[in-house]
C-alpha cells in the first residue's frame, strides 16, 4: 500500500509540474508577443508601458492593441479547448470538437446574414472590415445557441445516445454550410469579401469589454467543470460505471454540453471561425497526463491557450506588417500534429 501511494503522489506532481511547465511557457511566449509587432517597440519599453511608465505611443500599442490581442488569445484558445475536452469525455469521442456539432457553421450562418441583410459588411480603399460588429456578433452567437439548442434537443429525444448528438451536429453542420453557400452566391462582392474575412478568425477584433465578457464566461465554465471532475472520471469509464458510482449520466451529459456548446458560441461569435484548439489540445493532453479531469481540464485549458497564442503571434510576424489569419495557422498546424499523434496512437496497440 505505501508503493502504491507514493507512485500515486509522484504521478499526481509529475502532473502537477507538467502543466506549470505549459503555464510558464504561455507568460513566457505572452511577453514575447506583447513586444512583437509592427510598431517596433523595444523589450525594455514594453515593461515600462505594462506598469504605466512609457512613453503616449508605446501605452495605446500595448494597453488597447496588443494585450487585449494576447489576454483574449489566452481566454478564448482555453475556451475552446476546455469545450472539447468535456465534449469529447462527454460523447465518449475523441474526435468530438466544436466545429463538429455545427456551432462554428452555424456562427457563420449567423454572420453573414448580418453582413448581407443589415450591411455589417464593408469594403475600404486598402482592407476589408466590418462595420457594425455588435450586429455580427449578437447574430453570430444567436444562431449558434440555437443550433445547439435544436442539436440536444434531438438528442432527448433520442435519450442522449451519443451518436445522436454526433450524427445531429454533422447534419446541422451540413445544413448550415449549405445556407452560407447560398447566401454567398448571392451577395454582391464586397459582401463575400467581408464574409470570407469574417470566417478567417481574428483576435484583434476584441476590445477590453469583449475580454471581460469571454475571461468572466469562461472563468465559471472552468469552475463548473472542475467541480464536477470526478462525474467526468466515472463517465469516462462507461456509462455503466459511472451509473453504479450514482452520477446522473443524461443530466450532467446535458448540461454539461450546453455549458461547452455556449462556451463555443460566445468565443466564435467575437472572434470568427479558429478551427482544430478544441480538438487538438485535449488529445495532446491526454497523450501526456492521462484522462484524470481534475489534471486534465487546467492541462487542455493551458494547452489550448498556448497553441492559438503560438499560432497568432506566428500569423502576425511571419510576414509583418500583414497579419495572416489566425484560423488558418491552427488549422495547418493542428492537422499534421494531429495525424502524427493518431499514427503514434494507433502503433502503440
Amino acid at each position: 500500500m505505501e508503493n502504491l501511494s507514493v507512485k500515486y503522489y509522484r504521478e499526481g506532481r509529475k502532473k502537477k509540474l507538467i502543466i506549470l511547465g505549459i503555464l510558464f511557457a504561455t507568460i513566457i511566449l505572452s511577453l514575447y508577443a506583447l513586444n512583437k509587432g509592427a510598431a517596433g517597440i523595444l523589450f525594455w519599453q514594453t515593461f515600462q508601458s505594462l506598469f504605466g511608465k512609457g512613453q503616449d505611443i508605446s501605452n495605446i500599442v500595448i494597453w488597447n492593441i496588443r494585450l487585449p490581442r494576447v489576454i483574449g488569445g489566452i481566454v478564448v484558445g482555453g475556451g475552446l479547448a476546455m469545450a472539447g475536452t468535456i465534449m469529447q469525455t462527454c460523447l465518449g469521442n475523441p474526435l468530438a470538437s466544436p466545429s463538429i456539432l455545427g456551432i462554428s457553421s452555424a456562427a457563420a450562418f449567423g454572420a453573414n446574414i448580418a453582413i448581407v441583410f443589415f450591411n455589417a459588411g464593408l469594403v475600404g480603399n486598402e482592407a476589408i472590415s466590418i462595420n457594425n460588429p455588435y450586429i455580427v456578433t449578437i447574430f453570430a452567437f444567436g444562431f449558434s445557441t440555437l443550433a445547439m439548442f435544436c442539436i440536444l434537443s434531438i438528442a432527448r429525444l433520442k435519450s442522449f445516445s451519443r451518436e445522436s448528438i454526433i450524427l445531429a451536429g454533422v447534419a446541422f453542420n451540413s445544413l448550415f454550410t449549405a445556407g452560407s453557400t447560398l447566401i454567398q452566391y448571392f451577395a454582391e462582392d464586397f459582401q463575400i469579401a467581408a464574409m470570407v474575412f469574417w470566417t478567417f478568425g481574428d483576435l484583434g477584433r476584441v476590445s477590453w469589454k469583449e475580454v471581460g465578457i469571454l475571461t468572466t464566461f469562461c472563468l465559471l465554465v472552468f469552475i463548473f467543470f472542475m467541480g464536477k471532475r470526478w462525474d467526468f472520471n466515472a463517465l469516462d469509464s462507461g456509462e455503466d460505471s459511472a451509473i453504479s458510482l450514482g452520477v446522473d449520466v443524461d443530466k450532467i451529459r446535458f448540461i454539461s454540453m450546453t455549458l461547452a456548446s455556449l462556451l463555443t458560441a460566445v468565443t466564435v461569435s467575437f472572434m470568427g471561425a479558429i478551427g482544430f484548439v478544441g480538438l487538438i489540445a485535449p488529445q495532446m493532453m491526454r497523450r501526456i497526463i492521462g484522462v484524470d479531469h481534475r489534471y486534465l481540464i487546467p492541462a487542455s485549458a493551458i494547452m489550448g491557450s498556448f497553441i492559438l497564442l503560438f499560432s497568432d503571434t506566428l500569423a502576425r510576424t511571419i510576414i509583418s506588417p500583414i497579419v495572416l489569419p489566425v484560423g488558418a495557422i491552427t488549422s495547418f498546424f493542428g492537422a499534421p500534429l494531429f495525424l502524427s499523434l493518431l499514427i503514434k496512437g494507433e502503433s502503440r496497440r
